[in-house]
């Protein structure tokens, strides 16, 4: 709708103006405090009318003007308009305010009358009484339904606007006709969302108008006559209105993501992103077919999204649980070339997703490396922070370490102060995954001065940062012999390092060890290793073996006479990144700690066992696995 009907202090007035709007001759001229008067241009002449001054009113949901109904509603002979002096006001200190074409809906908001000039103050209320309503009511009782929805839809709008009741006559009325237009049920889909909404805001989500939109669109959605933009609409609609104990909404959107299924091939950029970040809305984790497919297109008109719509669309995804292969693949494409230009936000959240999706992935790492290199000083705190730690934890040192590194030094010179506690502690943990050690800052955070101001941020030491700070501490013990800085208290140090969480360590599948046992206890003529282990400083060991000083396996009864550990880690499919068979950060420097505590680690990684195919291959590839390094011991000085 391009404007409003005209509204004069005088009723008739205000009945001689219509706007093109509502292919009437009538418009709804609203005066802002200040500013020039406008001219409207109509579709019979040009219309200015003089009005006391009112606040501002946001634009509604705009829809082209239907040329035939301009040019039957033009035929009519235009009438003179008046003009109504207000004292104190020229002409040219009044403006038109134009209802204006928007994509999103907006949310509406009460009227409020200016607190100054008491002179002008209008009770909005009598401008609409009178023939002004009934009169456009009857006009637009002649209109085909989809433009007389539309009227009707800016009319209810208009109410929201300027803050009168539901209860209060007029509002009544204007429900009315809507309930009586919607019972045909032959109102297009943009028009019974844009009643929805305003209906939604005079009434909220009990609203019968409401009810009886989503009845109509139902009817569409199965007819299968709602196209993309219609559908994005739609889903609009439904997160504005969104009650998870209706059984009319749930059927509802299980046949829209149906139908969108159906029609994902057509949407464009932006409609995709809308779409992911309505469905996050309305919680629909259970439309995984529909989540994948428009991950799928997302992939395909990656290309066309813009940074904030490429975050969207990561963001919901994220939160929703999927992941597309394809996407990844289009990002490795198209992210590198715009990092030098992008949004500092764009990088830390496709670093976020990769790490969240456990995704390793050369291209974007190497780039966002270069990129932090160069442009570090651009980025937050909790930007870079987010990027070492996705690098950390997915185990990817880049081929431009060295500058990377230093680059994130200086930053932690420079700007140490500026990052929050966690995100400072989270940095250095994902160093030591990388296997660099930031000594100088460990002695920082060690400190009781840091520890305190960790807590005085209203940052409980929950048993994540305590875990990480076990960890740092960990690697100064085994790694760093040569540090002499403080060290983490003893009684913050954690027991155990398995979690719920998974945070320091994944736990062994047990789908893998039914596999290895058998072939194992026949290797070792027995059952002579236990499983699940804890060591002193926190780990959880999978299979343990025990030798004595010759090398022999020991039974479990014997174990008091140890000369030796072997720790077998069955590495499941969750201990890599899921799409190469890089271990994960943690487990990495978990191996590298076992071995400076004295195991002998051998790894049993599940895409090398699940290609043997009988026992005696298990037996013997197990064989070449354990009996190697049972060797070494028999021959080392």
């Amino acid at each position: 709708m391009k404007s409003l009907a005209c509204i004069s202090s005088s009723v008739r007035a205000a009945c001689q103006h219509t706007s093109a709007c509502l292919p009437l001759h009538r418009a709804l001229v609203l005066c802002g405090p200040v500013g020039r008067c406008s001219h409207v241009d109509f579709a019979s002449r040009t219309v200015v009318a003089q009005q006391p001054c009112v606040t501002g009113v946001r634009a509604f949901h705009g829809m082209q003007v239907n040329a035939a109904v301009v040019q039957q509603v033009s035929s009519a002979p235009p009438l003179p308009a008046p003009v109504v002096p207000i004292p104190g006001k020229r002409e040219d200190e009044l403006s038109v305010l134009q209802f204006g074409r928007r994509v999103q809906p907006s949310p509406y908001s009460p009227y409020t009358k200016p607190q100054s000039n008491a002179a002008a103050l209008v009770n909005i209320q009598s401008l609409f009484e009178g023939e002004v309503i009934p009169e456009l009511c009857s006009r637009l009782a002649h209109l085909p339904s989809t433009d007389r929805a539309e009227g009707l839809a800016t009319l209810l709008g208009a109410c929201v606007e300027f803050g009168l009741d539901a209860r209060s006559p007029l509002v009544r009325r204007l429900i009315n006709e809507c309930l009586q237009l919607l019972s045909h049920r032959d109102v297009g889909v943009a028009q019974l969302c844009h009643l929805g909404e305003v209906a939604h805001a005079l009434e909220g989500r009990q609203s019968a108008v409401v009810t009886e939109v989503l009845d109509c669109i139902d009817v569409a959605v199965e007819e299968d006559v709602v196209s993309p933009r219609e559908a994005a609409r739609v889903y609009s609609l439904l997160a504005l209105c969104h009650d998870p104990s209706s059984q009319q909404q749930t059927l509802l959107l299980s046949a829209l993501h149906k139908h969108t299924q159906r029609l994902v091939h057509r949407l464009r950029a932006a409609q995709v992103s809308d779409i992911l970040q309505l469905l996050l809305k309305l919680q629909q984790r259970q439309a995984i077919s529909l989540v994948l497919r428009l991950s799928h297109r997302a992939s395909r008109v990656f290309k066309a999204f813009s940074d904030d719509e490429v975050i969207k669309v990561l963001s919901a995804l994220m939160i929703l649980g999927q992941h597309d292969e394809e996407l990844l693949a289009a990002m490795e494409r198209h992210i590198p070339g715009r990092l030098g230009k992008c949004d500092p936000e764009l990088i830390s959240t496709v670093m976020e997703y990769c790490l969240q999706m456990r995704c390793r992935s050369e291209p974007i790492f190497e780039a966002v490396a270069e990129n932090f290199v160069c442009h570090a000083e651009r980025h937050s705190t909790l930007q870079i922070a987010k990027q070492i730690v996705a690098m950390g934890r997915l185990n990817y040192l880049p081929q431009c370490s060295s500058q990377m590194f230093k680059k994130l030094e200086s930053i932690l010179s420079t700007r140490f102060s500026q990052f929050q506690p966690r995100s400072l502690i989270e940095v250095l943990h994902a160093c030591i995954h990388l296997e660099r050690f930031p000594l100088n800052y460990m002695s920082k955070v060690f400190s009781p001065y840091f520890l305190q101001r960790l807590q005085a941020h209203g940052e409980p030491l929950d048993k994540n940062a305590l875990g990480q700070l076990t960890q740092l501490h960990l690697s100064t013990s085994l790694e760093c012999n040569y540090y002499r800085g403080p060290r983490l208290p003893y009684f913050l140090h954690v027991k155990k390092f398995s979690s719920v969480d998974q945070a320091f360590e994944t736990p062994m599948e047990s789908l893998l060890y039914k596999q290895v046992k058998g072939p194992l206890t026949q290797l070792l003529g027995g059952r002579f290793y236990s499983t699940k282990i804890f060591t002193h400083s926190g780990y959880t060991i999978d299979v343990e073996i025990c030798l004595d000083e010759k090398g022999y396996v020991l039974p479990l009864s014997q174990w008091d006479h140890t000369y030796r550990r072997m720790a077998l880690c069955l590495d499941g499919q969750n201990r890599f990144c899921s799409n190469t068979h890089h271990l994960l950060g943690k487990e990495a420097t978990k191996r590298r700690h076992l071995r400076r505590m004295g195991y002998e680690v051998v790894q049993i990684p599940y895409f090398e066992y699940e290609r043997l195919g009988t026992v005696e291959e298990q037996v013997q590839y197990l064989h070449n696995k354990i009996f190697p390094t049972i060797f070494k011991f028999n021959h080392r000085p």
